[in-house]
């Protein structure tokens, strides 16, 4: 096979691995299309938005679809703002337009990268904010078929960093739409520990505004130092190993419901000393612990494997097992995280 065709523009590590083929799908029927014809060759597909939460280890032995599919459809209710937004649109722009339109709630989620059909598969989230709280459905299609199903919000099963699309039963889906409501009463979400000095002259532009510079400053610009933003879910662990860490580490960052505390993997990680770490040409921010960066033209295998040292380090101290949230694509697609991220590695 001849991998003609570069993808280290379209992964935000920058990782310099080829494909057989790319191809801009603009509509539907074209995804359809393309896709029945290359998979009955036994030919892989790969959908990428902006390949803003994806590892490639090594060349893709199939064809990159890249989601172009856009449009953005607005109606109203007496109470409701209702988009259907097409999955290739960017999501940051897509928070743009709608403070633009005075149409407010999604002011939290500025700047996180990517395009719209990413956002419920991890049910993205940032500020006391995730994706749950304004989706009513999610369209999704069976390339071979053409069947469209609308999978209606409860049915999402959205979790922290997690969705019905993870799992197998949608595997051979692509996301073609969602659907958002947002309510024509703002009311600003400001329990996030970044907003205790904000005043009562609130406005969601503001919001908007705060964040998106509180995200520059947090993160690197990929195209400078490549990273796909947080490497790790922020773990869930009991009570019982909660409070036996809190008398150990009183400062530790936490929150706690249901008596489950969810707490931060970049401070995990930052407790191991690993900020600024560096491993052939893989490094550990040295702002950001949770981030991961191209430091040196690093391989996929370079991120990998410092990201399985990270998960050992911490696991070994604290005894939690960290999850990544990057996806991780191998020759012919993404690969289940627990064949390289388990205790006994």
């Amino acid at each position: 096979m001849i991998y003609n065709y570069s993808l280290k523009e379209l992964n935000t590590f920058g990782i310099n691995v080829n494909a057989l083929k790319i191809i801009k799908i603009r509509n539907f029927f074209q995804l359809c299309e393309i896709w029945k014809k290359y998979t009955k060759k036994s030919i892989p597909c790969l959908i990428l938005g902006k390949g803003s939460n994806v590892l490639f280890l090594r060349n893709f032995c199939g064809i990159i679809l890249i989601n172009k599919i856009k449009g953005i459809y607005v109606s109203e209710s007496k109470q409701f703002w209702n988009l259907h937004v097409n999955s290739g649109e960017n999501w940051h722009k897509l928070v743009k337009y709608t403070i633009k339109k005075k149409m407010y709630g999604l002011e939290n989620l500025a700047l996180i990268p990517g395009c719209v059909g990413a956002a419920p598969i991890q049910n993205i989230g940032a500020y006391g904010v995730s994706l749950k709280n304004f989706c009513q459905y999610v369209d999704i299609v069976n390339p071979i078929n053409k069947e469209i199903k609308r999978i209606n919000k409860e049915e999402c099963f959205f979790k922290y960093r997690d969705s019905i699309f993870t799992k197998n039963i949608y595997k051979n889906h692509v996301i073609i739409s969602l659907g958002l409501s947002l309510p024509k009463k703002w009311i600003p979400h400001l329990n996030y520990k970044d907003f205790k000095n904000f005043n009562l002259d609130i406005t969601p532009q503001k919001i908007f505004h705060y964040i998106s510079n509180i995200r520059k400053k947090k993160i690197p610009d990929p195209k400078i130092l490549g990273n796909a933003g947080s490497f790790f879910k922020n773990p869930f662990v009991s009570d019982t190993l909660g409070f036996k860490l809190l008398k150990i580490f009183p400062t530790m960052p936490y929150t706690i419901k249901n008596n489950i505390f969810k707490i931060s993997a970049g401070w995990l990680i930052d407790q191991c000393k690993l900020k600024g770490y560096i491993q052939k040409g893989a490094m550990v921010h040295k702002k950001q612990a949770l981030i991961i960066i191209n430091n040196s033209n690093a391989s996929g295998m370079d991120i990998l494997n410092l990201a399985i040292k990270i998960y050992n380090i911490v696991g070994n101290k604290f005894g939690i097992w960290l999850e990544p949230e990057v996806k991780i694509i191998d020759d012919y697609g993404e690969i289940d995280p627990s064949t390289f991220f388990s205790k006994k590695n």
